[in-house]
């Protein structure tokens, strides 16, 4: 998948987000090119992330078939990384030099192991570059 785009948790879960039209617009327009021209990349912590965040209990974004639904047709076609040593050990590295959080420093990884050339999230600095990934926020103006 060299140069795809890595989709972090919070882009998928705007895709069916009623509570952010503008934020929804955005991502169901990524989602939806990444599906047709299969270029769009998520690992097992971004299916995870994203299912917990559809049906948690104290904001249910998605019924639990919708969720299902969202699992077959977005989230399975674009997951290509699995969980590896590798990615937990650069992972590690990757935390350690940039002062992330494991978690994020875990999706930084899985998105280098992948050969994704953009990390689309707002969760990190936008423009930031880490061995040749580009973070990017989708959502701003």
């Amino acid at each position: 998948m060299s140069g795809a785009d890595f989709f972090d948790t919070n882009v998928l879960v705007y895709a069916v987000d009623r509570d952010s039209p503008a934020k929804r617009t955005v991502a169901q327009a990524l989602v939806a090119s990444a599906l047709t021209r299969q270029t769009g990349v998520i690992s097992f912590q971004v299916v995870q992330e994203t299912l917990q965040a559809l049906t948690r209990k104290s904001r249910v974004v998605a019924s639990a078939e919708d969720a299902q639904d969202f699992l077959v047709k977005v989230l399975t076609p674009l997951w290509k990384v699995h969980p590896s040593t590798t990615i937990y050990a650069r992972a590690l590295r990757i935390q350690s030099g940039q002062g992330f959080s494991f978690y994020d420093s875990l999706i930084v990884a899985a998105a280098l192991d992948s050969g994704c050339k953009r990390l689309l999230t707002e969760d990190l600095q936008h423009g930031q570059r880490i061995d040749g990934l580009h973070i990017e926020n989708p959502f701003l103006a």
